[in-house]
């Protein structure tokens, strides 16, 4: 047989269904943001490297026009992408709101399938950019009441995502990390207590890692621990090969959920013998 086949015999075994948020389906576990990169030939190149189909804009912040003149619009298929706004860059709930309406505007003259749907952002300051908890769950309720299919980016709290999910968001965004810090997963426990929180009474809801992520195994970790997807953007836009990191990042995902799905041993304090103890010879025969 070949790996194929033997991968096609066990698939019944760990079968996964794609991941769906607010109602859509994605074909990749992976979303990806825009920002940052050098140009926005090396942005697309690195989108479609990664496997994503959707992708996060900035509508505050986000040049979409750049040295030369270029639209970043113009980069993206939108034919093959979901674009999926964001309000970075907001520091009350105010301004998430009212930017989380521009970007519903801007996605229905695009006629792009995203257009009810916001990745929610509300920081605290400028130097860490951690989430306002208060201003937060303030701007998430507007925006549910408001129509809106809210994606929360948060803590790793487990009790602030417990109030976020209980809001209306249609899924929660713990960090992994600072933003654009590049450590990864700092707190695995909080993460795997807000999984277990969030989806005990409903297993479907989508809990996305979001921030912090520097490298390919740092995607790898969050879906070993259970996330359903992990959004990023600096760790691709800002590694000496883009493009390169795309694609291990795309590996990563895939390794990681599979992983997850086959299930991990447990880890044990003592040594456990690999071969079987039977037939033995237990004592040196001279």
């Amino acid at each position: 047989m070949t790996t194929a086949d033997i991968i096609q015999a066990h698939a019944g075994s760990i079968a996964d269904a794609p991941l769906s948020v607010a109602g859509k389906t994605l074909a990749s576990r992976l979303i990806l943001g825009t920002g940052k990169y050098d140009t926005n030939e090396l942005m697309r190149d690195s989108l479609a490297a990664s496997g994503s189909d959707c992708v996060t804009v900035a509508v505050r912040r986000e040049k979409l026009y750049d040295r030369q003149g270029k639209n970043l619009l113009d980069f993206i298929d939108l034919k093959k992408y979901t674009l999926l706004p964001n309000t970075a860059g907001c520091f009350n709930a105010m301004d998430a709101v009212r930017v989380a309406r521009l970007g519903r505007e801007i996605l229905r003259s695009l006629e792009n399938p995203g257009a009810d749907w916001v990745k929610l952002e509300v920081l605290g300051d400028t130097k860490t950019l951690l989430p306002d908890p208060i201003a937060t769950l303030e701007a998430c309720k507007r925006l549910v009441d408001d129509g809106f299919q809210v994606l929360c980016y948060t803590s790793d709290c487990p009790i602030m995502a417990v109030r976020l999910k209980d809001a209306g968001a249609a899924s929660v965004m713990p960090a992994g990390s600072p933003i654009g810090s590049g450590q990864g997963i700092l707190n695995p426990n909080n993460l795997k207590i807000i999984l277990e929180y969030l989806k005990s009474d409903d297993p479907g809801y989508p809990v996305i890692v979001d921030a912090g992520v520097g490298t390919a195994s740092d995607v790898a970790q969050a879906f070993e621990l259970g996330a359903d997807g992990v959004l990023l953007n600096t760790a691709i836009a800002h590694a000496r090969n883009p493009v390169g990191m795309a694609t291990a990042v795309r590996h990563a995902a895939i390794a990681g959920r599979l992983a997850f799905l086959s299930g991990r041993i447990p880890k044990r304090l003592y040594a456990t013998a690999s071969s079987p103890e039977e037939g033995l010879i237990t004592s040196r025969p001279w």
